[in-house]
C-alpha cells in the first residue's frame, strides 16, 4: 500500500486553484491518476497473490468472470445465445449493451490479443480516462486536492475491483465524468456526443442523456429560448445510444417497445419502485445470509446518505440528475441485489462530500487522513479479493 504514504501530501493544495501554467494542471491532474493507478496496481497485486496461493490465474479471474464472459461471446459471435433454466427465467445476451463488445471486437481486429486481453486492456485504460474525468469534475468545483481526494476516494470503494475487471462500469464512467464536465463547462455538443455513447455502454447509462437533458432544459430556461444550436443538438443527440440499443432490441424481439424490458424482467430485474428491494432486505434481516449481503446493504444505504449530503451541499444540477438517476435505478430495480453496489460505482459525485472532508482533515491532522486512506485501501483490496475469488455470488 505504498501509495497511501503520499495522501496527505497530494491533498496539501489548498482548495482554491492555484494560478500557474497549463502544464502544471496537466501534472496536478496526472498525480490524481497516478494515485488511482497505484491503488488499483495495488489490488491488483493482493488479488494475484490470493489467486496463486488458491491455485487460480488471476487473469483470467479478471477477464472472464460472470457478465464478462457474456460481453467476450458477444464481441467474438454476435448477439443470439440464450440461455433456459425455466420459464420465467430466461438469460438472453440483449441484455447486455453493444458499445463494450464493440471495442473488444475491434482490438482483436487489430491487435493479437485474445478476447479477454482485449477487455481487460479497454476496462483498464478506461479506467484511467475516467479516473482523470473524476478528477477534472472535482477539480473545477472545489479545486485540486478535492479533485485528487475524489478520484483516491473513487478508486478505494468496496467494489473497485470491477474497475481492473472485464466489465462495463470504467467505460460508463469516463463516458459519464467527460460528458458532465462538457455539461458544467458550457460545451454542449461534447456533453451530447458522450451522453450518448454512454448510453451504448449500460443499461443505467441512461442517466447521463437524463443529466444533459435537464441541464440543457434549465438553460433554456434562463435563457428564455435564446440558446445556440449546440445546446439544441446536444441535448438531440444525448438519448440516441440507449433509445436507439432498446429500439433495436424491440424490434429484433417482435415489441418495438417493450422488448428491451421483457429481455431484462427475464433475466429476474425490473423497475418495481423498490418493492423487490424491500423484501429482499427483510429477508435478509430476518433470517440472515452471507457476507456479500448485508455488505452491499450497507454499501447501498451510504449511498443514499451520501446523495443526502450532496443536495444539501448544493451540488450542480447536471451532477444531481446524473447521481439521483443512478440511484433511483438501484434501489428502485428489483433482482441481483448483491450487484447494487458495482451499479453505483459510477456515482463518482457521491463522493464529493467525502472527498472535502478527507481534504479538511488532511490539511488539519495529515497523519489523521493517511490512517482513513490505509483503512479504506484495506477494506477495498481484501474485499475485492473475496468477491472475486471466494464469493460466489454474481458481481
Amino acid at each position: 500500500m505504498s501509495h497511501v504514504s503520499t495522501t496527505a501530501t497530494a491533498l496539501a493544495p489548498s482548495v482554491a486553484p492555484q494560478p500557474g501554467t497549463r502544464l502544471s494542471v496537466v501534472t496536478a491532474g496526472g498525480v490524481a491518476v497516478g494515485l488511482f493507478a497505484a491503488a488499483r496496481l495495488t489490488g491488483m497485486a493482493v488479488l494475484a497473490l490470493a489467486a496463486r496461493a488458491a491455485g487460480r490465474h488471476p487473469l483470467s479471474l479478471l477477464g472472464r468472470s460472470w457478465d464478462a464472459a457474456w460481453y467476450l461471446g458477444i464481441a467474438a459471435h454476435g448477439y443470439g445465445r440464450t440461455l433456459y433454466f425455466r420459464a420465467d427465467i430466461i438469460h438472453s445476451d440483449l441484455a447486455f449493451f453493444p458499445l463494450y463488445p464493440a471495442l473488444i471486437r475491434t482490438l482483436t481486429a487489430v491487435t493479437p490479443l485474445s478476447g479477454a486481453g482485449a477487455g481487460l486492456l479497454v476496462s483498464w485504460a478506461a479506467a484511467a480516462v475516467a479516473a482523470a474525468g473524476v478528477y477534472a469534475v472535482g477539480a473545477r468545483l472545489h479545486g485540486r486536492a478535492v479533485g485528487t481526494a475524489l478520484v483516491l476516494l473513487w478508486g478505494l470503494l468496496p467494489h473497485s475491483v470491477v474497475l481492473s475487471m472485464a466489465y462495463t462500469e470504467p467505460v460508463l464512467t469516463a463516458l459519464a465524468a467527460w460528458s458532465l464536465y462538457a455539461v458544467l463547462a458550457g460545451n454542449w455538443l461534447w456533453a451530447g456526443s458522450l451522453a450518448a455513447l454512454a448510453g451504448l455502454s449500460r443499461p443505467n447509462g441512461f442517466a447521463v442523456a437524463a443529466a444533459v437533458l435537464l441541464a440543457a432544459a434549465r438553460e433554456l430556461y434562463r435563457a428564455r429560448g435564446r440558446v445556440t444550436h449546440r445546446l439544441w443538438t446536444g441535448a438531440a443527440l444525448a438519448p440516441l445510444g440507449w433509445t436507439g440499443y432498446v429500439v433495436w432490441v424491440g424490434r429484433r424481439t417482435g415489441d418495438a417497445l417493450g422488448g428491451y424490458f421483457g429481455v431484462q424482467r427475464l433475466w429476474g430485474s425490473r423497475f418495481d419502485f423498490g418493492r423487490g428491494s424491500l423484501a429482499f432486505v427483510r429477508t435478509l434481516l430476518l433470517r440472515g445470509d452471507r457476507f456479500v449481503f448485508p455488505m452491499a446493504l450497507v454499501i447501498v444505504a451510504a449511498a443514499v446518505v451520501l446523495f443526502a449530503l450532496l443536495a444539501l451541499d448544493r451540488a450542480p444540477l447536471p451532477l444531481l440528475a446524473y447521481t439521483a438517476v443512478l440511484l433511483l435505478i438501484a434501489v428502485g430495480g428489483s433482482g441481483f441485489f448483491e450487484s447494487k453496489p458495482r451499479f453505483l460505482l459510477p456515482a463518482f459525485p457521491l463522493l464529493l462530500p467525502l472527498a472535502r472532508a478527507l481534504v479538511r482533515t488532511a490539511r488539519a491532522r495529515p497523519w489523521h487522513a493517511t490512517v482513513v486512506v490505509t483503512a479504506l485501501a484495506g477494506l477495498s483490496f481484501g474485499y475485492g479479493t473475496y468477491l472475486v475469488l471466494y464469493a460466489r455470488t454474481p458481481l
